[in-house]
């Protein structure tokens, strides 16, 4: 089974599915992310400077470990989800969605006629030509399409942006929730926790996936989400863990050069 289709079987089963996130350009760092046997990785648009080209180059090094590819649009851009879904992404992620007609003009660029109006093309995603008919005839099954909730007016329309049969689930964005919420950045505050809990309630009861980002992913804190209701979650990305190493150097780093820290001798032969 391919993994695009492994993992929209698992997202509608709601079975617990396990990401990855980068930001960085490079095909290395999936390739990395490949190897932790992740189920997905997510390349994030929205917030970097990856390119359309950089993006197959990811979507390749990702498939070809066996791994799902989810691309984040950097906006509600149809032209963008056209190119990413033609390099061969095995569906979309789709940032700050608030309303029905928000979810209808997107599932019409996911999907082709009769479902949808996505356009037929040749490209990586078609083989190149030479799986265009099997491509063709199988992507409505098996795409993956996850819609973003950043902002209250996205919960408070949660019902009818899930109730869509071509959403395959939901993604808490935190950051942005804070945001709309007054709180940026406060992501453990009781009011962003109360707002996703309507999110994760809402996705339980129309049977859709239900994700969110873990900063610091450690057993415990992953544990945690999986028990409040989330059925796939994103163990950080290569910008987190590499922000989290810096502050681990810089306190490192701030505790040796004191004078009262023994440093290690060198012994000179």
């Amino acid at each position: 089974m391919l993994p695009g289709a492994r993992l929209h079987q698992r997202l509608r089963r709601r079975e617990p599915v396990f990401g990855a996130w980068t930001s960085l350009g490079h095909p290395s760092i999936t390739e990395m992310f490949g190897l932790a046997q992740v189920d997905f990785v997510g390349i994030d648009l929205e917030h970097s400077t990856i390119s359309q080209e950089q993006s197959q180059r990811i979507i390749a090094a990702a498939q070809a470990a066996g791994t799902a590819c989810l691309s984040r649009l950097s906006s509600h851009n149809g032209e963008q989800a056209k190119r990413l879904l033609d390099s061969g992404a095995d569906g979309l992620i789709v940032p700050n969605v608030s309303s029905r007609q928000e979810v209808e003009r997107i599932a019409d660029w996911c999907a082709y006629p009769p479902a949808g109006k996505r356009s037929y093309g040749v490209a990586r995603a078609q083989g190149y030509g030479a799986g265009f008919a099997r491509y063709t005839s199988e992507w409505n099954a098996r795409a993956v399409l996850l819609i973003q909730i950043e902002s209250v007016a996205g919960v408070e329309a949660v019902d009818e942006l899930l109730d869509h049969e071509a959403v395959t689930g939901a993604m808490v964005g935190p950051y942005d929730l804070s945001g709309s919420l007054g709180i940026p950045g406060a992501l453990s505050h009781p009011r962003v926790t109360q707002t996703a809990r309507r999110v994760v309630e809402a996705c339980r009861r129309h049977k859709k996936a239900c994700g969110t980002l873990v900063v610091e992913p450690t057993e415990a804190s992953v544990a945690e989400a999986f028990k409040a209701g989330y059925t796939f979650v994103v163990l950080a990305s290569d910008i987190f863990i590499l922000w989290k190493w810096s502050e681990r150097m810089q306190a490192l780093t701030e505790r040796l050069r004191r004078p009262s820290v023994a440093r290690p001798r060198l012994r000179v032969a």
